[in-house]
């Protein structure tokens, strides 16, 4: 599905640009915890970027919607794993932390329904 490669694409280019912003627009700005916890959450957009763009080539080949809930679940977990953390590291709010597993469920999730869905074949 052409989307989920759009989707992937955006999310490896913004991945590239968010961590470029952490290395040298945060540096110096804010404690090296959270810095850390920046460097993860780009870490984590691009490995599932990646994932993305694997949907969005393996739609074409598998039927059925497990392969599209993956790549919806796929794209809900960079939101809010990745983004929970972006939003922790700049406030440095807490509570945002339990959000996170919330984003890492999803990317679970995604996972094993692209395994079931290409196992299917």
């Amino acid at each position: 599905m052409k989307l989920f490669i759009i989707l992937g694409a955006i999310n490896g280019f913004l991945a590239v640009a968010l961590g470029a912003f952490g290395a040298h627009g945060l540096e110096g700005k804010i404690p090296d915890k959270y810095l850390n916890t920046w460097e993860k959450a780009v870490q984590y957009q691009m490995f599932h970027a990646g994932g993305l763009l694997a949907i969005g080539l393996l739609a074409g080949k598998v039927s059925g919607s497990l392969i599209n809930w993956s790549g919806w679940l796929m794209f809900a977990g960079i939101i809010i794993f990745s983004g929970s953390l972006y939003v922790l590291s700049v406030t440095q709010i807490k509570i945002l932390g339990a959000i996170t597993p919330i984003g890492g469920v999803a990317f679970l999730a995604a996972w094993v329904l692209m395994i079931i869905a290409v196992y299917k074949l």
